[in-house]
């Protein structure tokens, strides 16, 4: 799951970067509006962690602008103002959420996860796909009831997989899910075919059908026959 993180305090954004990502989300950040902007135009996150006081404008109009972009990521508004109207005005917008600081990390995990099951799987805490069974709190997988061991990249990839299901996922798409800003370490994506051929390999041996498809030239798709 991929998270940015839009806050121009750096010990608050260090700290919010260290407790995500320990809790395995790819966390991506930006201090100002310009790049927060720039970030919002060209990629996709599950979840958005948006200041509202930045650098160079205002938290709410990247909100706007995010909604008339036709963008889905969830948002969760976090703000030193404890500003009703503020408060009022973004969830109107359409953010999903709104927290003032300071606040427990802790309970940003939680509302993330929230919105991140709410938008992406309709709530439910566990994602069925045919035989395969994926715990999104415990973030566990079984087959046919079986509980297989999945190392936390191929655990990613699987979710993004059966999430985005019957849907050709580019090589691109993919690298930059797993990798975020660190996807130049996928560069000729060596990483992303030894990740699925692992995790194939593992579904097969739990007893699962092969559903994730090699579309030559384009990527990969998880689909059934």
């Amino acid at each position: 799951m991929k998270i940015l993180i839009i806050e121009d305090e750096p010990s608050l954004n260090k700290s919010m970067v260290e407790y995500l990502s320990a809790q395995q989300y790819v966390c991506e950040t930006v201090g100002n509006y310009s790049d927060a902007l720039e970030k919002i135009e060209l990629y996709q996150y599950d979840c958005i962690i948006l200041d509202l006081m930045l650098p160079g404008g205002n938290g709410l109009k990247l909100l706007q602008y995010a909604k008339e972009l036709g963008k889905e990521d969830g948002i969760i508004i976090i703000s030193a103002r404890n500003e009703l109207d503020d408060k009022i005005t973004g969830l109107q917008l359409g953010a999903d959420d709104y927290l003032t600081k300071p606040f427990h990390l802790s309970e940003l995990s939680v509302r993330i996860a929230a919105i991140i099951r709410r938008k992406n799987i309709h709530g439910n805490n566990i994602v069925k796909f045919e035989e395969v069974d994926i715990d999104i709190q415990g973030k566990t997988v079984k087959v046919n009831a079986q509980s297989i061991t999945l190392t936390r990249k191929e655990y990613d990839l699987l979710l993004y997989l059966v999430i985005n299901k019957n849907r050709v996922l580019s090589k691109n798409a993919i690298a930059e899910h797993l990798w975020g800003d660190n996807m130049d370490i996928a560069d000729s994506y060596d990483f992303i075919y030894a990740h699925v051929k692992n995790l194939r390999k593992k579904l097969l041996q739990a007893g699962a059908k092969d559903y994730i498809q090699s579309i030559y030239g384009m990527g990969y798709k998880l689909s059934i026959e």
